[in-house]
């Protein structure tokens, strides 16, 4: 057990007011759930749900090599987003194992912020100090300077610009721009973990009590509910989204994930991994690694992760994540497996849950996708 005391974020004492069920996550004090888990999910598919993700960690990067320190420390094109977009990328170790997935958001022309997941926080802000010598660019821990507050689902524009003037109409998915909500400055971002319209608030902590006290007003007739961790789980799962320690991890290339799209080769100079990712490239295409698919189970045991999959009494792949899905009334996973059984349809696939072999359909991700 970490003697270390859990961390609390600036939505604490109200988390508690609600009712919330607490739980350690990654070092931080989080809620869990307010209510029923299914009626949060439930509200976030229909309506909107509010989160507070004040655990993500945000590293700013500045200086006029801000860029440049990005594309050599990350795989992606960093250089190459424009200032008010934002980017899904990944940092990876030189031996190509992903270290963390990460969104990056270009603020202005020489600086960026880096959010990671709370777990890899300090990791990822290790690696990039280290990765910045040489480099005109400061790296800088801001996990203090921020609170987030998500709002998700298809009703959460209609209650953000009942509080805003930003033009939200003009604000693609994977963009962000300074503004005010409820008269916080916030920068608002069209981003979010859970296959829904929605968007992340970054403002001080000090501001983040009435911020979401406003949102919650503004919400009421648009059946907006809080929403607690274990939610956020069911919904980036249905979505089919990587979860780092299940999906994702350092024993894995972003290649082996079925990300390798994120991975710029062609982007100038050199990276942190490039050759090793390069090797991992050429042996995914010679020799299929395992494919991430969607498990859909025919009873109602619910799949965990590290089960194992079968078929043919051999075992083909590994559990990654798993729960209920509300939005098809089924125990739903992501897995691993051997490329030979990955195709949509493949018959004869089961689950190892506790002895038994629980017959899964193999589907294409995601589970769910929201309709435009």
């Amino acid at each position: 057990m970490s003697s270390t005391p859990l961390r609390h974020t600036a939505l604490d004492a109200l988390h508690r007011s609600l009712g919330a069920t607490m739980t350690d996550f990654a070092g931080w004090d989080m809620p869990l759930r307010y209510g029923s888990e299914r009626d949060e999910h439930t509200a976030v598919r229909t309506k909107a749900g509010l989160f507070d993700l004040s655990h993500m960690g945000e590293i700013t990067v500045t200086g006029p090599q801000a860029a440049a320190l990005l594309d050599f420390a990350l795989v992606g094109n960093i250089g190459g987003v424009k200032p008010g977009r934002a980017r899904y990328t990944m940092i990876c170790r030189a031996d190509g194992g992903i270290l963390d997935d990460l969104i990056v958001y270009r603020l202005a022309e020489t600086e960026y912020m880096v959010v990671a997941n709370a777990s890899n926080a300090q990791v990822v802000l290790d690696a990039l100090t280290e990765r910045a010598a040489g480099f005109d660019a400061e790296v800088r821990d801001d996990r203090d300077a921020y609170a987030l507050i998500a709002v998700q689902g298809p009703e959460s524009p209609g209650i953000l610009k009942s509080l805003t003037g930003a033009d939200l109409d003009g604000l693609k998915y994977y963009a962000g721009l300074p503004g005010t909500v409820a008269g916080v400055p916030a920068l608002i971002a069209r981003t979010g973990y859970t296959g829904e319209d929605g968007f992340e608030l970054f403002v001080k902590p000090e501001h983040a009590v009435e911020l979401w006290q406003a949102l919650t007003k503004a919400g009421e007739g648009a059946g907006l509910v809080p929403c607690g961790l274990s939610c956020r789980d069911t919904l980036r799962l249905e979505a089919g989204m990587p979860l780092y320690g299940h999906e994702l991890s350092t024993s894995l290339t972003p290649f082996d994930a079925g990300l390798g799209r994120v991975v710029k080769f062609e982007k100038e100079g050199d990276f942190v991994g490039r050759e090793a990712l390069r090797e991992a490239a050429a042996r995914a295409e010679q020799n299929p690694p395992r494919v991430l698919v969607g498990l859909i189970a025919e009873g109602r045991r619910v799949p965990r992760a590290g089960y194992a999959v079968v078929a043919g009494g051999e075992v083909i792949g590994e559990v990654t994540s798993g729960a209920p899905s509300p939005t098809l009334g089924k125990p739903v996973a992501m897995a691993y497996v051997d490329a030979a059984h990955a195709a949509p349809g493949t018959t004869g696939v089961g689950v190892d849950i506790r002895g038994s072999h629980e017959p899964y359909e193999v589907v294409a991700l995601p589970f769910y996708k929201r309709q435009k």
